[in-house]
């Protein structure tokens, strides 16, 4: 399976670029994973229901399913956080994977950058990066692709992830 994450600060525009960019790429058949990282506490779980309450009460694992969809929660209270790799081999197969964090991991990159956040760029830091998605373009000649041009932003993983 093929991999590119989507890297950049908060509030650049990381999730509403996937969410366009994701139906654009199942209409072609692609078949397409994400893979989240938060930097906080979640929970998918509903507090009181029945899989929330046998997390509480010690479970370390609880796998939740139904005829449409299934979920695993697994506590990790005394393990190291996750690698990405460890994550990505629990997937199912597809196509690609697009992971949303990680972005100091060394996988192939677009980094989504936006100017109003004043943020500084991540690429010259980081050789994986392949290409910004940015509403200015850099200044040197870093390949750049507009932040809301989904179509050239597909086309661009076309040629350089090869899906």
């Amino acid at each position: 399976m093929k991999i590119l994450g989507i890297a950049g600060y908060s509030g650049a525009g990381k999730t509403t670029l996937l969410e366009k960019l994701i139906p654009l790429l199942r209409a072609e058949g692609v078949r397409v994973s994400l893979v989240k990282h938060a930097h906080h506490g979640f929970d998918v779980d509903q507090p009181g229901k029945d899989s929330w309450r046998h997390r509480k009460a010690g479970a370390g694992e609880v796998l939740v399913a139904s005829d449409v969809r299934w979920a695993l929660m697994h506590e990790n209270e005394q393990e190291a956080p996750p690698r990405l790799q460890d994550l990505l081999a629990r997937l199912a197969p597809c196509d690609l994977v697009l992971v949303e964090g990680w972005k100091r991991d060394p996988i192939p990159k677009l980094e989504v950058h936006r100017s109003a956040n004043a943020k500084p760029w991540l690429y010259p830091a980081d050789e994986n990066i392949l290409a910004v998605a940015s509403d200015v373009q850099p200044s040197d000649n870093k390949a750049w692709l507009a932040l809301d041009d989904i179509a050239g932003i597909r086309a661009f993983i076309k040629q350089e992830i090869g899906i």
